[in-house]
C-alpha cells in the first residue's frame, strides 16, 4: 500500500465515521427539529397532490410522514455511506469501489449545493464547504487505482 492510499484510507475513514454518525442522528431529525410543531396539525386544508394524472389530498399528518420518511431515507445513504468508506481498504483501488465513491462525491456535492435551501447564513456556507470537502475526498479516492 502506497503513503497515498494509506492517507486516503485514513480520511475515508474520518469521512466515514462522520457520515455514520451524521446518518445515525438523522433519524432523529424530525424530533429534534420539532417537525410535529413546525407544521400545524389543526388550520386549514392544504392543496391537494397533483402530478400529471395522480390526485392525492394531502392532509397535515402526511406532511409529517413525509419529513419522517425522507430522513429515514438519507439516513440509509449516510449509514451506508459511513460503511462503505469504512471499508475502504478492501474496495480502494478496485473499479467497482472507483464507481461507487465516485457516485458518493456527486452526492455530498449535491448535498453541499442543496445547504443553500435553508439560508445563505455564514453556518450555511461553513456547513456547505463542509461537505464540498466530501466530496473532494471522495473524489480523490475515486482517482486512485
Amino acid at each position: 500500500m502506497t503513503t497515498l492510499q494509506l492517507l486516503i484510507n485514513v480520511a475515508l475513514g474520518v469521512v466515514g465515521l462522520f457520515s455514520l454518525t451524521l446518518g445515525s442522528i438523522h433519524f432523529f431529525f424530525p424530533k429534534l427539529l420539532d417537525f410535529e410543531h413546525s407544521i400545524p396539525k389543526d388550520g386549514p386544508p392544504i392543496r391537494p397532490f397533483r402530478l400529471g394524472p395522480i390526485r392525492y389530498a394531502t392532509q397535515r399528518s402526511d406532511v409529517h410522514g413525509i419529513g419522517w420518511v425522507m430522513n429515514h431515507a438519507a439516513s440509509y445513504v449516510l449509514v451506508s455511506i459511513g460503511l462503505f468508506d469504512l471499508a475502504a481498504y478492501w474496495w480502494l483501488g478496485t473499479v467497482a469501489g472507483q464507481l461507487l465513491t465516485l457516485w458518493i462525491a456527486l452526492w455530498w456535492l449535491i448535498r453541499a449545493a442543496s445547504q443553500f435551501y435553508l439560508g445563505r447564513r455564514r453556518a450555511d456556507w461553513w456547513i456547505g464547504a463542509g461537505f464540498f470537502w466530501l466530496a473532494i475526498v471522495q473524489g480523490v479516492a475515486a482517482a486512485i487505482i
